[in-house]
C-alpha cells in the first residue's frame, strides 16, 4: 500500500476542518501549528491510541472495526452521507483492489420508456460516472444543445456532464451559479468513488480533471461527500435567455448507479415559458453555438 489511500486522506481532510471548540476541547499550550484538530485529539475523542489512529491516516492499517468507525464518526462530527462514505472506503481498504475494465453502461428499455413519458420536461439518464446515457430532446436542448444529440448512443462518445462543467466553456456559461453547481457535482462524484473504487474509467475521469482544472483540484481536495439529489439553478441559455430550473436526480432501482435527472420549473413562471419556447423551437440553437 503506498500513500494514505482514500481512508487516510478522508480522515485527515475531516480532521483539518474541525477546531477544538467544535468538539468541546479547550485550546491550551503553545500556538497550534496544524490546521484543525491534532491526531492525538481525534484519538482521544474516539477512544483509540494515537499510534493506531496515526496508522489509519497513513494507510498502514487495514483493520478498522465497525466500533472504531462509529467512534471516529462521532469524533469527526460526520453527517449521514459522510458516515456511509467512511464505511465504504474502509471496506475497500480491507481488501486488495481488483482492477478490471467495466462493460459500457446500458440503458434498459423500461428506462427509455420512462424518458419518453416525460417528453414535455427536460430530462436525461446519467450513469455512475456522470456520462449521459440518454436524453430527450428538451434535455439535450437545455443542457447541451451545442453537442451532438446522438452522442449518448455511442459509449466511446458519450458526453460527460462533470467534464463539461469544468472544461467546456458553453456549459460553464450556462450556469449563472457555476460554483455551487460544481461543488455539488464534485461531492456526488466523490460518493461514486466510494461506491466504485475499482472503476478505472472513473479514476481516469478524476485524473483528467485533476490535470486540466485547478478549480476541480481545489474542490476535490476538500473531501466533501454529498449526493447531488436536488438543486435549484439559475441558467443563462443562449436561445431563450435567463431561467431557473430545479434539477432532481431520481435513482433507477434496476440499474444501480444510474439516475433519471429531470429539470422542472415553477408553474406559471417565466422559466416555464422559456422551456416551452425551447420545446416549440425544437431545441434550436444559433449556429455559432454548435460544435
Amino acid at each position: 500500500m503506498s500513500g494514505p489511500g482514500p481512508l487516510g486522506a478522508f480522515l485527515r481532510a475531516r480532521r483539518t476542518r474541525l477546531r477544538p471548540a467544535d468538539v468541546g476541547l479547550r485550546e491550551l499550550g503553545p500556538r497550534r501549528r496544524v490546521a484543525g484538530l491534532r491526531r492525538e485529539e481525534v484519538a482521544q475523542l474516539a477512544g483509540v491510541s494515537v499510534s493506531y489512529y496515526t496508522r489509519l491516516e497513513q494507510g498502514l492499517s487495514r483493520g478498522a472495526s465497525a466500533e472504531v468507525l462509529d467512534a471516529l464518526s462521532r469524533a469527526l462530527l460526520l453527517d449521514d452521507h459522510e458516515r456511509e462514505h467512511l464505511d465504504r472506503i474502509a471496506a475497500v481498504t480491507r481488501r486488495a483492489p481488483r482492477v478490471r475494465r467495466p462493460r459500457p453502461e446500458r440503458v434498459e428499455d423500461a428506462t427509455l420508456d420512462l424518458l419518453r413519458a416525460v417528453d414535455g420536461v427536460p430530462a436525461l439518464v446519467l450513469g455512475r460516472r456522470t456520462d449521459v446515457l440518454a436524453w430527450n430532446t428538451l434535455g439535450h436542448a437545455l443542457l447541451a444543445g451545442h453537442v451532438d444529440p446522438h452522442g449518448p448512443d455511442d459509449p466511446a462518445r458519450r458526453p460527460n456532464l462533470t467534464r463539461m462543467l469544468f472544461l467546456d466553456a458553453h456549459t460553464r456559461e450556462l450556469y449563472a451559479d457555476w460554483r455551487p453547481k460544481a461543488r455539488a457535482v464534485v461531492g456526488s462524484l466523490r460518493t461514486a468513488v466510494g461506491r466504485y473504487p475499482e472503476d478505472p474509467l472513473l479514476a481516469g475521469l478524476i485524473g483528467e480533471l485533476t490535470m486540466r482544472s485547478p478549480e476541480f483540484v481545489a474542490l476535490w481536495g476538500d473531501h466533501r461527500v454529498a449526493p447531488c439529489a436536488r438543486g435549484s439553478h439559475r441558467l443563462h441559455h443562449p436561445a431563450v435567455g435567463a431561467l431557473t430550473v430545479t434539477q432532481q436526480s431520481l435513482p433507477i432501482a434496476p440499474a444501480p448507479g444510474q439516475a433519471l435527472v429531470v429539470c422542472t420549473t415553477s408553474a406559471g413562471s417565466p422559466s416555464e415559458a422559456a422551456v416551452a419556447l425551447l420545446g416549440r423551437a425544437g431545441g434550436f440553437l444559433p449556429a455559432r453555438m454548435r460544435v
